[in-house]
Protein backbone atom coordinates (compact mmCIF):
# COMPACT_ATOMS: atom_id res chain seq x y z
CA UNK A 1 0.00 0.00 0.00
CA UNK A 2 0.69 3.80 -0.79
CA UNK A 3 0.26 6.60 1.67
CA UNK A 4 -0.87 9.73 -0.71
CA UNK A 5 -1.90 13.04 -0.20
CA UNK A 6 -4.55 14.45 -2.65
CA UNK A 7 -4.05 18.45 -2.81
CA UNK A 8 -7.50 19.98 -4.02
CA UNK A 9 -7.11 23.57 -5.78
CA UNK A 10 -9.37 26.25 -5.35
CA UNK A 11 -11.77 23.94 -3.08
CA UNK A 12 -13.67 26.05 -0.77
CA UNK A 13 -13.03 29.41 -2.01
CA UNK A 14 -14.59 31.25 -5.20
CA UNK A 15 -18.19 29.25 -5.02
CA UNK A 16 -16.68 25.87 -5.13
CA UNK A 17 -18.13 24.41 -1.90
CA UNK A 18 -17.27 20.58 -0.87
CA UNK A 19 -17.79 18.91 2.52
CA UNK A 20 -15.37 17.31 3.77
CA UNK A 21 -18.08 14.03 4.96
CA UNK A 22 -18.76 14.18 0.77
CA UNK A 23 -15.25 14.62 -0.25
CA UNK A 24 -14.65 11.00 2.33
CA UNK A 25 -17.58 9.48 0.58
CA UNK A 26 -15.97 9.72 -2.73
CA UNK A 27 -12.91 8.80 -1.98
CA UNK A 28 -13.76 5.60 -0.51
CA UNK A 29 -16.35 4.91 -3.56
CA UNK A 30 -13.34 5.07 -5.81
CA UNK A 31 -11.26 2.06 -3.64
CA UNK A 32 -9.03 4.03 -1.34
CA UNK A 33 -8.29 3.02 2.52
CA UNK A 34 -7.74 5.10 5.19
CA UNK A 35 -9.41 8.06 3.99
CA UNK A 36 -9.32 11.48 5.52
CA UNK A 37 -9.56 14.90 5.04
CA UNK A 38 -7.49 17.76 7.26
CA UNK A 39 -8.72 21.07 7.45
CA UNK A 40 -11.40 22.43 5.02
CA UNK A 41 -9.03 23.46 2.53
CA UNK A 42 -9.00 20.22 0.17
CA UNK A 43 -6.45 18.41 1.23
CA UNK A 44 -7.14 13.86 1.28
CA UNK A 45 -4.83 11.75 2.72
CA UNK A 46 -5.63 8.11 1.87
CA UNK A 47 -4.16 4.23 0.63
CA UNK A 48 -4.06 2.41 -2.35
CA UNK A 49 -2.02 -0.39 -4.31
CA UNK A 50 -1.52 1.97 -6.67
CA UNK A 51 2.40 2.71 -6.28
CA UNK A 52 4.02 5.88 -7.70
CA UNK A 53 4.48 4.71 -11.23
CA UNK A 54 1.10 4.93 -11.37
CA UNK A 55 0.39 8.52 -10.27
CA UNK A 56 -0.59 9.65 -13.10
CA UNK A 57 -3.32 7.39 -13.59
CA UNK A 58 -4.38 7.81 -9.90
CA UNK A 59 -4.48 11.55 -10.76
CA UNK A 60 -6.83 11.84 -13.48
CA UNK A 61 -8.67 9.01 -12.18
CA UNK A 62 -9.28 11.26 -9.35
CA UNK A 63 -10.03 14.68 -11.32
CA UNK A 64 -12.36 12.87 -13.19
CA UNK A 65 -14.63 11.62 -10.30
CA UNK A 66 -14.16 14.68 -8.68
CA UNK A 67 -15.84 16.54 -12.16
CA UNK A 68 -18.71 14.29 -11.88
CA UNK A 69 -19.44 14.22 -8.39
CA UNK A 70 -19.16 18.00 -7.84
CA UNK A 71 -19.31 19.52 -11.29
CA UNK A 72 -16.48 21.99 -11.04
CA UNK A 73 -13.01 21.53 -13.83
CA UNK A 74 -11.08 19.62 -10.43
CA UNK A 75 -7.08 19.91 -10.59
CA UNK A 76 -5.40 18.10 -8.16
CA UNK A 77 -1.70 18.07 -7.02
CA UNK A 78 -0.95 14.24 -6.27
CA UNK A 79 2.13 13.35 -3.95
CA UNK A 80 3.42 10.43 -1.52
CA UNK A 81 2.85 10.75 1.68
CA UNK A 82 6.78 10.47 1.72
CA UNK A 83 6.89 12.97 -0.51
CA UNK A 84 4.76 15.48 1.60
CA UNK A 85 6.84 14.47 4.56
CA UNK A 86 10.41 15.28 2.62
CA UNK A 87 9.01 18.92 1.46
CA UNK A 88 7.94 19.85 5.27
CA UNK A 89 11.70 18.47 5.99
CA UNK A 90 12.96 20.60 3.73
CA UNK A 91 11.93 24.07 4.41
CA UNK A 92 14.62 26.04 4.61
CA UNK A 93 13.07 29.34 6.23
CA UNK A 94 12.58 30.52 9.46
CA UNK A 95 9.03 28.48 9.99
CA UNK A 96 8.76 30.23 13.62
CA UNK A 97 8.82 33.58 12.02
CA UNK A 98 5.56 35.42 13.05
CA UNK A 99 6.16 37.92 10.55
CA UNK A 100 5.91 35.14 7.69
CA UNK A 101 4.43 33.14 6.05
CA UNK A 102 5.89 29.53 5.40
CA UNK A 103 4.25 27.94 2.64
CA UNK A 104 5.24 24.88 0.07
CA UNK A 105 4.20 25.70 -3.37
CA UNK A 106 3.29 21.79 -4.55
CA UNK A 107 3.92 21.24 -8.75
CA UNK A 108 2.87 18.28 -10.08
CA UNK A 109 4.83 19.63 -13.64
CA UNK A 110 8.61 19.25 -12.52
CA UNK A 111 8.95 21.89 -16.08
CA UNK A 112 6.37 24.44 -14.56
CA UNK A 113 8.47 24.16 -11.06
CA UNK A 114 11.53 25.25 -12.58
CA UNK A 115 9.72 27.91 -15.05
CA UNK A 116 8.63 29.37 -11.36
CA UNK A 117 11.60 29.23 -9.83
CA UNK A 118 13.44 30.66 -12.93
CA UNK A 119 11.40 33.29 -12.81
CA UNK A 120 11.78 34.12 -8.87
CA UNK A 121 15.39 34.49 -9.42
CA UNK A 122 15.14 38.31 -11.32
CA UNK A 123 12.90 39.32 -7.89
CA UNK A 124 13.55 40.63 -4.69
CA UNK A 125 14.21 38.16 -2.37
CA UNK A 126 13.81 40.09 0.49
CA UNK A 127 10.24 40.67 -0.48
CA UNK A 128 9.85 37.28 -1.88
CA UNK A 129 12.17 34.47 -0.71
CA UNK A 130 11.45 31.37 -2.99
CA UNK A 131 13.78 28.28 -2.91
CA UNK A 132 13.62 24.78 -4.16
CA UNK A 133 12.57 22.23 -2.94
CA UNK A 134 11.95 18.29 -3.78
CA UNK A 135 9.24 18.77 -6.72
CA UNK A 136 8.41 21.70 -4.36
CA UNK A 137 8.92 25.13 -4.52
CA UNK A 138 9.41 26.95 -0.54
CA UNK A 139 8.13 30.89 -0.44
CA UNK A 140 8.43 33.10 2.82
CA UNK A 141 6.24 36.23 1.93
CA UNK A 142 5.71 38.75 5.15
CA UNK A 143 2.19 38.14 6.45
CA UNK A 144 -0.52 40.42 4.33
CA UNK A 145 1.39 40.21 1.35
CA UNK A 146 0.83 36.86 -0.15
CA UNK A 147 -1.50 38.22 -2.80
CA UNK A 148 0.53 41.34 -4.10
CA UNK A 149 3.83 40.58 -3.90
CA UNK A 150 5.95 40.28 -7.52
CA UNK A 151 5.94 36.09 -6.93
CA UNK A 152 1.87 35.91 -6.28
CA UNK A 153 1.40 37.52 -8.99
CA UNK A 154 3.24 35.21 -11.24
CA UNK A 155 1.91 32.25 -9.31
CA UNK A 156 -1.58 34.18 -9.94
CA UNK A 157 -1.07 33.44 -13.64
CA UNK A 158 -4.07 30.61 -15.54
CA UNK A 159 -0.95 28.56 -16.40
CA UNK A 160 -0.15 27.34 -13.29
CA UNK A 161 -3.73 26.79 -12.21
CA UNK A 162 -3.67 22.99 -13.00
CA UNK A 163 -0.28 22.20 -12.10
CA UNK A 164 0.39 23.87 -8.72
CA UNK A 165 -1.15 24.81 -5.32
CA UNK A 166 -0.07 26.23 -2.10
CA UNK A 167 -0.28 25.26 1.58
CA UNK A 168 1.10 26.73 4.57
CA UNK A 169 3.49 24.48 6.01
CA UNK A 170 1.42 24.05 9.44
CA UNK A 171 -1.34 22.56 6.97
CA UNK A 172 1.59 20.08 5.78
CA UNK A 173 2.42 19.41 9.36
CA UNK A 174 -1.08 18.39 9.73
CA UNK A 175 -1.28 15.66 6.75
CA UNK A 176 1.52 14.62 8.03
CA UNK A 177 0.10 13.69 11.86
Amino acid sequence: MTAWAALLRGVNVGGITIRSADLVELFRTLGFDGVRTVLASGNVVFETDAAPAARDVLKTRIEQALRERFGYDAWIVLVTVGELSAAADGYPFDAGDAGRQPYVIFCSAEAMRDELLAAAASLDSAADPVAAGPGVIFWNPEKGHSLDTAFARILAKARYKASTTTRNLRTVAKMLA
